[in-house]
């Protein structure tokens, strides 16, 4: 049976203030754009990031509830295609003060459902799992 869903914490020596705007970059997982730096998630904002080697992601904010949750709707898969609900996963954020830093715990849902061969969801999978790890670790340094 293949997962539907991955998930991923990581506790950051800073304060969710500080790892706040961080996660709060739209996108920030999936590019290496670095005009987004600084920018803010809007609820209902949709826009393209874009990595130099994986291509365009098309992405919509689902919902921002500031310094505690944020969630994105992203084209993770297919790279270029128009979002829709059938092709898309939702990234979810919680951030959460533990004693002087931030627990941050994020769940990217929806891979069972995608229009794809089980060969290819398996590979998103495994891609996005590795990602997790590096995108957690590049945000902590960030943040710390």
């Amino acid at each position: 049976m293949i997962s539907d869903s991955i998930e991923r914490e990581i506790v950051i020596a800073a304060q969710p203030a500080k790892v706040w705007p961080l996660v709060a970059e739209p996108g920030f997982w999936a590019t290496d754009d670095e005009t987004i730096q600084g920018t803010m998630a809007e609820e209902g904002q949709t826009l393209v990031v874009t990595h130099s080697e994986h291509g365009e992601f098309p992405l919509r904010v689902e919902k921002v509830d500031p310094p505690n949750y944020l969630s994105y709707r992203w084209v993770s898969a297919f790279p270029g295609e128009e979002l829709r609900e059938d092709n898309s996963t939702l990234v979810e954020f919680w951030l959460t003060p533990e004693g002087d830093g931030t627990r941050l715990r994020v769940v990217e849902s929806g891979f069972a459902g995608l229009p794809t061969s089980d060969d290819n969801r398996r590979n998103v999978i495994k891609d996005h799992t590795a990602g997790w790890e590096q995108c957690f670790t590049a945000l902590a340094a960030r943040a710390e």
